[in-house]
């Protein structure tokens, strides 16, 4: 997955267990949200994602919850 000039994210669905979570760093996250859903069904995850900040950087945090 490629959003205009960020980097290609690699989504660890296949890794995570229900309650994992990871956090991606963008100033696009409307873009990234949708990506991470499409990715998430792809995989036959479900996941829950909103956008945060963590360290003072604004991105998105996704979480396993089935």
């Amino acid at each position: 997955m490629r959003l205009h000039n960020e980097p290609e994210w690699v989504l660890p669905f296949e890794n995570m267990e229900i309650g994992d979570s990871f956090f991606i760093p963008t100033l696009k996250p409307s873009p990234l949200i949708y990506a991470i859903d499409s990715g998430a069904k792809r995989a036959q995850v479900k996941i829950k994602s909103f956008i945060t900040q963590k360290n003072n950087c604004m991105g998105v945090q996704v979480w396993r919850v089935k």
